[in-house]
């Protein structure tokens, strides 16, 4: 697959370019995994492609995951690029802490006129790193935020635990539940601890075009579908001149993916990461895996209609 790549200090952020073979002007945003050029990105955007949508793959740096003072304005900048290879109409997908990224890009983006979130959050969250210091995966920053717009740091729901305690936390908490990564009872008692403020949660009501939400009950890394019932009664609460719908299932966890995307991504035992990574994967295979031939079909369709 051709790709053009952007690096930070030469172009003002970090991202692949991934063109669809045939003329088109619909381009996405797309992030997913530690790099704008790992596997799961590149899959990803070959299966826009497909769809014939360009794709704009970005990521914080070369390879990291960790988000902190992660600059909006760079998302304009490749906005600028799409907009010059044609792209006439601009989307976003995002999932888990990138669901977040793509709700603030279109909050702060109006030209966007799709936005699909994917597990996502209903506030800003926290800065944190993967640096591996003292051996901890994960760790908070040093009170920053996730993101910054203007060089200042947006406000941010803190975490209920420091390094190396936030850890600790989470690795007591997967063990216990059976699962590789869950962080679930983390972030209530973060919200327990600091009720969410106004100024904290994601402006969802400023976003334009088609908003889509999709998340799985079962989900063990946060609440997802509490927080994405929360935008819906925020946006019916608020004007707002987005359209706006939920596809929220019992079984799905954390990786709510179209099964034909997983599939690109792992041509063999795709459904054994699923069930690898949580519990609920093991224990509702084929309810997951309905839930992700579902998200499949609607998001073709949705796409197709764009």
């Amino acid at each position: 697959m051709k790709k053009t790549v952007f690096r930070v200090n030469q172009d003002g952020f970090n991202g692949a370019w991934y063109p669809a073979e045939n003329t088109s002007n619909r381009g996405v945003i797309l992030m997913l995994g530690d790099s704008a050029e790992d596997r799961m990105a590149s899959i990803g955007a070959k299966w826009l492609n497909q769809q014939g949508i360009h794709v704009m793959a970005m990521s914080p740096d070369k390879k990291d995951y960790g988000h902190h003072n992660y600059p909006l304005e760079r998302f304009g900048k490749a906005i600028s690029f799409m907009k010059a290879k044609g792209c006439e109409k601009l989307g976003v997908i995002g999932a888990s802490t990138t669901g977040m990224m793509a709700l603030l890009t279109a909050v702060y983006y109006p030209e966007i006129s799709l936005t699909i979130a994917i597990s996502p959050p209903d506030f800003v969250m926290e800065g944190f790193y993967r640096d591996g210091k003292d051996g901890a995966t994960e760790r908070p920053g040093d009170h920053e935020s996730s993101v910054s717009w203007q060089n200042r740091p947006l406000p941010y729901l803190p975490y209920a635990y420091r390094h190396p305690e936030y850890w600790q936390k989470i690795q007591e908490e997967s063990k216990a539940g059976g699962n590789k990564v869950a962080s679930r009872r983390l972030f209530d008692e973060s919200e327990k601890r600091h009720p969410i403020q106004e100024e904290e949660r994601i402006k969802v009501e400023k976003i334009h075009g088609r908003l889509i939400f999709i998340g799985a009950e079962d989900d063990v890394l946060w609440d997802t579908c509490r927080y994405i019932r929360r935008m819906e009664e925020r946006l019916l609460r608020l004007p707002h001149d987005c359209t706006f719908e939920s596809w929220l299932y019992e079984h799905g966890t954390h990786f709510a993916f179209p099964e034909s995307m997983l599939k690109m991504m792992l041509p063999v035992g795709s459904a054994l990461l699923v069930s690898f990574m949580f519990k609920a994967g093991r224990e509702y295979k084929k309810e997951c895996r309905e839930t992700r031939m579902d998200i499949d079909r609607r998001l073709r369709d949705a796409l197709g209609k764009w």
